[in-house]
Order: C-alpha cells, then structure tokens, then sequence
C-alpha cells in the first residue's frame, strides 16, 4: 500500500494502484473537482514569460 498526500486539501491517503484510483492525485472526487474549477476560473497561472520563438509560432498558426 503506498501514501499520498492530497494537493487540494493536504490529507494523507492510502491507495494500492493508481489504476483503481480515478481521483489520483487527489484523495476524493470532491477535491478533483474543486481544483478542475479552478482552472476553468483561470485562478491558476503559470508565470513564466513563453521564449519568443515559441511566441513565433503562436502568431503564425500552424502552417508548418
């Protein structure tokens, strides 16, 4: 049996496979939910400025 600890709501939680587990990495449903929310709410950000090449592309689409 392996541990885990929840990143929404910080609990530990015993699991024996992440395959029997659909809410990995959080320990119930409820918690699965509440962070999906969050990105849908854009509360969530990722911070780092995108490098100008990979800028390039977004400007131009997919042609490639």
């Amino acid at each position: 049996m392996s541990k885990a600890i929840c990143p929404r709501c910080g609990r530990e939680f015993e699991y024996d496979s992440i395959k029997d587990m659909p809410t990995f990495p959080f320990c119930r449903e409820r918690c699965r939910l509440i962070d999906l929310g969050n990105w849908f709410e854009e509360r969530y950000r990722i911070h780092e400025p995108v490098d100008e090449e990979y800028g390039d592309t977004l400007d131009k689409g997919n042609d490639n």
